[in-house]
């Protein structure tokens, strides 16, 4: 069992201006084949020294991203859903020129945003439409939707893995895949591995996330289990490393779990290899 790994630059914060790039060098130095990139500025000569240095050091390189209020993709605002497939559209463009596969994230809906009950069958429609509108742009891109679900605490219209799986076969769009990470799985599951192989037809990329959001193997993430669970499924894809500390803000993480950026991307790296060396 070999999969090749990348590593989330939210490690290092959600400003990706160019003193994040310099640590790209590191993560190739310690191992990892590429790196996940958020994408939140659309302009696109922004991104150019992020390419020139993704080139030079020759990293496969992933892009994620998630929608405000005010681009809610369920809003009954047709204005603010428009927005949203908007702003994805562009984030689809910036992927596409980083050379990005897939870009990932929570955007069949808002962030953190509620409506105190449960998802109505007309927002599951219109996040299916909006989710559509973005898949035709991505697919003339040759870029891959990875819709996330998130635990119930910042989501309410998938939290879990056969919501999300319920809403990607309602799309039904070849560009539009699940993209899987552990650290919801560990809320909202009660076997992550389980819920991988139920959902396994859909899953097109994973992320590896602690429950503290911090060093891999360093929290009560069932590792054995979740890489069992790759390996029943017959998984193909990339493995992302994950990890959010107190530079994110919107992580509500207010304490420090490990010691530098540099010692968690490593001792995650050293955390996944060892699973790989055991089979």
């Amino acid at each position: 069992m070999k999969y090749p790994i990348a590593m989330n630059t939210l490690v290092y914060g959600p400003d990706m201006n160019e003193s994040i790039i310099k640590h790209l060098a590191y993560i190739k130095e310690v191992g990892y084949d590429g790196i996940e990139v958020p994408i939140f500025v659309t302009d696109l000569p922004y991104w150019k020294p992020w390419k020139e240095e993704i080139d030079r050091l020759g990293l496969t390189v992933f892009t994620v991203t998630f929608l405000g209020a005010d681009m809610n993709t369920i809003s009954a605002d047709p204005s603010v859903r428009q927005k949203g497939i908007d702003f994805l559209k562009k984030a689809v463009d910036i992927s596409a020129y980083l050379g990005a596969a897939y870009l990932s994230g929570p955007f069949h809906s808002a962030l953190s945003v509620f409506s105190g009950a449960a998802p109505t069958q007309q927002e599951l429609d219109w996040s299916k439409e909006s989710m559509l509108a973005v898949a035709e742009h991505a697919a003339t891109k040759k870029v891959i939707l990875g819709l996330e679900y998130l635990n119930r605490f910042e989501n309410y219209v998938v939290s879990n893995a056969d919501q999300m799986h319920a809403l990607v076969k309602a799309i039904n769009h070849p560009n539009v895949k699940i993209m899987f990470d552990t650290f919801h799985a560990h809320i909202e599951e009660f076997n992550t591995g389980d819920a991988m192989v139920r959902i396994a037809d859909e899953v097109g990329h994973i992320q590896l996330s602690e429950n503290t959001r911090a060093t891999l193997g360093e929290g009560q993430v069932n590792w054995p289990n979740v890489f069992e669970g790759l390996e029943r499924m017959n998984y193909k894809g990339w493995l992302v490393v994950e990890a959010f500390t107190p530079l994110l803000p919107a992580a509500c993480i207010w304490k420090k779990s490990y010691s530098t950026e540099a010692e968690l991307i490593l001792k995650s790296y050293q955390h996944i290899q060892k699973y790989l060396r055991d089979k």
